[in-house]
């Protein structure tokens, strides 16, 4: 099993360093940083990182990723996406232009604030783990609306930050800058369940 993280911009290598310490637990699981095509098409789930929504846009138009990363995703390949990546794989974009269409959600950009207007939290989720676990927001989004097959993992004040609708995950917080590794295990699993079907 190959878990693949776009590394266009971002934070792809806090989440590559993340799964790195699940890989220590589970040895089936390998880890790549994807810049290309090829690197694409041979990985069993991707994560697209948080960062700069417009920029990792651009570079997957230059770097002619864009179609390919649709194909992969239509082709029901586990795909997750933090922050910037929630935006890219969001179906509506509120005033902007949509990118990946990969699920049914309606998205507001900087929803939380700006930079100096991020924050920490801690919160149950259960779809996750069994204990509370640290929430990072960082110019988050927060999700306004989902479709009838999505469902919602977890709100904050009253808004949609975590959601799933089948083989596409998304968070509006950065599991990859705490120390724990629910999220990322759950998404591992999630790509586990689609090569044993």
């Amino acid at each position: 099993m190959l878990i693949g993280v776009l590394a266009l911009q971002g934070t792809f290598i806090e989440h590559y360093n993340t799964l790195n310490k699940l890989k220590e637990t589970d040895p089936d699981m390998d880890v790549i940083l994807v810049k290309n095509k090829s690197e694409l098409m041979s990985v069993d789930g991707l994560i697209i990182p948080g960062g700069e929504s417009t920029t990792i846009r651009k570079l997957l138009t230059i770097f002619d990723l864009l179609e390919p990363l649709k194909k992969r995703i239509e082709e029901k390949m586990p795909i997750y996406g933090t922050c910037a990546g929630l935006i890219l794989l969001a179906k509506t974009i509120i005033s902007e232009e949509s990118c990946l269409n990969a699920i049914d959600i309606t998205v507001r950009r900087n929803a939380f604030g700006s930079q100096i207007s991020s924050f920490k939290t801690e919160m149950l989720i259960k779809e996750f783990s069994d204990e509370p676990i640290e929430l990072v927001f960082i110019r988050a989004p927060w999700i306004e609306n989902v479709g009838s097959k999505v469902k919602v993992i977890a709100t904050y004040q009253g808004k949609i930050i975590a959601a799933r609708e089948n083989n596409v995950l998304v968070t509006s917080f950065h599991p990859e800058f705490t120390d724990n590794l629910s999220v990322h295990k759950y998404f591992v699993n999630m790509v586990k369940k689609t090569l044993t079907k």
